[in-house]
């Protein structure tokens, strides 16, 4: 297996590696405006919706370089390219492919240019990780669709612009995907209630979200009527090698190594005990599964074969690792581990929103099914 990357595309990570020395000053210099002045860099420099075709606001990026481009960004530590999370990864592309020119022109750069805020309403109270039984109803009327019905679990929907949002226009197909369709629904809509979820940190960033008769226009349905599972398999399947996620959790293991140099156990360095040390040995052997993982992925793609159910390892491996990582710095810190007041609460904090990794894109024991059925070929559950 070849690891390297070719002249050009490594003349590429000089590129980047040049832009963040010499626009990217250390958390503590960094001014009140910095975040807006970066979002314009980077936006002139095409490197938001970088693999997005240029007649949208793209880059025509290919997959290496913008493998290139995460990974060096979440090396550095650097913000977010672009602010619209949901919008770039998943909502974008699904306006891309299946939009009307008039959506595009109406969505596409105000994502670009992290003017809006996006969620998806997939997930409901009974049928969470079965997306193709939702029975949220959205029933045609003149020129609008009205929508009755719940989503739980969505995140971002507290502070969101728009959803998108999958719903049910025929209860009578014989396929259970058949006939879905997928609208763009602003937030303010008359009728939608958004009622925050709290995790034990204080934190809301998953939402439940009530429709009671609200009116959607037709020219917001994104794809044709009935045929909205194409369109959220077509915006789930953007989530692609997670080399950027892998360079990630490679950062917070240095943190993690840090709180160990700095952290005494039983009077003693607790770099020194051995039990310490080979957890964070199990720490990195994972992280460096991932990452070979994620060039595996990144192979088949450049080779032109599309990626399908082999992302749930790496999302299975993530979530669990998290976890894993969180609680054992605050068990390390020991009575100072679950303050949330302190210097280091930080891992506190993240050890009590463990909802936000465990549940978002798919709960572990779906990834497990996912994996088991599809790559494993074992019988269905």
């Amino acid at each position: 297996m070849d690891f390297d990357f070719t002249p050009d595309e490594e003349a590429f990570r000089t590129e980047v590696r040049e832009f963040l020395s010499e626009n990217l000053p250390p958390r503590n210099e960094r001014p009140g405006s910095f975040l807006r002045e970066w979002l314009e860099k980077v936006r002139a420099r095409g490197w938001v919706g970088f693999s997005w075709p240029k007649a949208v606001g793209g880059s025509d990026g290919d997959v290496a370089r913008q493998a290139i481009l995460k990974e060096e960004m979440a090396l550095a530590g650097a913000p977010p390219l672009g602010t619209s999370f949901m919008g770039l990864a998943w909502v974008g592309p699904g306006i891309i492919q299946y939009g009307t020119e008039e959506q595009k022109t109406r969505f596409i750069p105000d994502i670009l240019d992290s003017k809006v805020t996006w969620c998806t309403g997939y997930s409901e109270p009974n049928h969470g990780s079965d997306l193709a039984a939702i029975q949220t109803k959205a029933e045609r009327v003149g020129d609008h669709y009205r929508v009755n019905g719940q989503k739980i679990w969505t995140t971002g929907a507290p502070y969101a612009d728009w959803m998108i949002l999958l719903t049910r226009t025929d209860f009578n197909t014989e396929v259970k995907h058949d006939g879905i369709t997928c609208l763009l629904v602003p937030m303010k809509t008359p009728g939608v209630e958004v009622r925050p979820i709290e995790n034990m940190a204080g934190d809301r960033h998953f939402a439940e979200v009530f429709f009671t008769d609200a009116e959607v226009p037709i020219e917001n349905r994104l794809g044709e009527e009935g045929r909205g599972w194409a369109v959220t398999i077509s915006a789930l399947a953007n989530e692609r090698s997670s080399i950027g996620e892998v360079t990630q959790m490679s950062g917070k293991l240095e943190d993690l190594k840090q709180l160990v140099r700095e952290s005494r156990k039983q009077g003693a360095p607790a770099s020194d005990d051995p039990l310490v040390r080979r957890q964070i040995a199990e720490f990195e052997t994972k992280i460096a599964a991932m990452k070979y993982n994620g060039l595996r992925y990144l192979t088949r793609q450049l080779r032109g074969q599309p990626l399908s159910s082999e992302t749930s390892v790496n999302k299975l491996l993530r979530a669990s690792l998290e976890i894993e990582m969180d609680d054992f710095a605050v068990e390390l810190q020991g009575q100072e581990g679950v303050q949330l007041q302190t210097q280091t609460a930080r891992w506190a904090r993240s050890s009590l929103s463990w909802p936000n990794v465990v549940i978002g894109g798919g709960t572990p024991n779906i990834q497990r099914n996912i994996i088991g059925e599809r790559i494993l070929g074992l019988p269905k559950d």
